[in-house]
């Protein structure tokens, strides 16, 4: 589970995103330079992967934590399984 301040922290993250993304319509729009344009997309990627990494981390220390320490045999497993699926899955970026 999220706690409030994480939810809050990546909130604010996801707005700006928001903000970001608005603004490239705008550039779009108003027929901006494409170096431009792409720097932007790049900033936008950069903040998605900061907010991944902020709800990642708290995955970790929260559910992961949990079940390291008081799950099941299974508990664990399953979640260790959904770490290295989220890591394949992301590596690659």
């Amino acid at each position: 589970m999220l706690n409030e301040e994480t939810k809050g922290k990546a909130r604010g993250r996801l707005r700006r995103i928001e903000g970001q993304v608005q603004g490239l319509q705008r550039m779009l729009e108003n027929d901006a330079y494409c170096v431009d344009i792409l720097l932007q997309i790049s900033a936008v990627q950069g903040a998605l992967e900061q907010c991944q990494k902020l709800l990642l981390g708290r995955h970790i220390e929260s559910c992961v934590a949990d079940a390291m320490r008081s799950g099941s045999r299974n508990d664990r497993q399953q979640k260790i399984e959904e770490l290295l699926d989220v890591f394949a899955r992301f590596g690659g970026r």
